[in-house]
């Protein structure tokens, strides 16, 4: 019998890539702080650690399963691009993104109950944001899709007007890499 899945965020996005792939979960957000810079200057390093601490939350409260956790910024010359705090901070963060090739990365840990065994590993992908006009980025703040989102946005599916990934995978940027997770929980089973 399966071990039960435990996906340890509040993200709808995961939620929906988790129900796609035909999971059965139950959801325990972590409600950690998620800093606004990255420790040491290395984005693999924060949202390792992101997903870690966000794992090792709920893991006390689940006595037999697998907890899921994940963390997913844009990281842009040497900086953490983050979720926007209000609709002038998301404004700020698409022009910057505007036009350019920039990076997406995403941490995820497996914690398995009981016995707290941990594995977890980081995804890049490369998003191409096409050049946006005033008029592009006002559009698209009205439809409130970057609440919530790292790099105030999320990817629409199956094609996005403003978004391309030129590098990695879509799930990645949606917030969870979907093929490394099925190996992940292959091997997260045997434990």
């Amino acid at each position: 019998m399966p071990k039960k899945l435990i996906l340890a965020s509040g993200s709808l996005g995961r939620r929906e890539l988790m129900k796609l792939h035909g999971y059965q979960f139950e959801v325990r957000p972590a409600n950690v702080d998620e800093p606004t810079e990255a420790r040491l200057g290395d984005c693999r390093h924060y949202v390792a650690e992101l997903a870690w601490l966000k794992a090792a939350a709920v893991a006390p409260t689940v006595a037999d399963g697998i907890v899921i956790a994940a963390d997913t910024v844009g990281w842009l010359d040497g900086k953490v691009i983050g979720k926007p705090d209000d609709e002038a901070h998301a404004r700020r963060i698409i022009k910057s993104l505007s036009g350019t090739v920039h990076e997406l990365w995403t941490g995820v840990c497996l914690w398995v109950r009981p016995g707290d065994k941990q594995v977890t590993w980081q995804e890049l992908s490369r998003v191409r944001m096409k050049s946006l006009t005033d008029a592009d980025i006002e559009a698209y703040l009205k439809t409130r899709k970057w609440e919530g989102c790292s790099g105030a946005y999320a990817i629409q599916m199956p094609t996005d007007p403003y978004l391309t990934v030129v590098e990695g995978s879509v799930s990645n940027v949606i917030g969870l890499p979907m093929e490394s997770l099925s190996q992940a929980l292959k091997w997260a089973e045997q434990m």
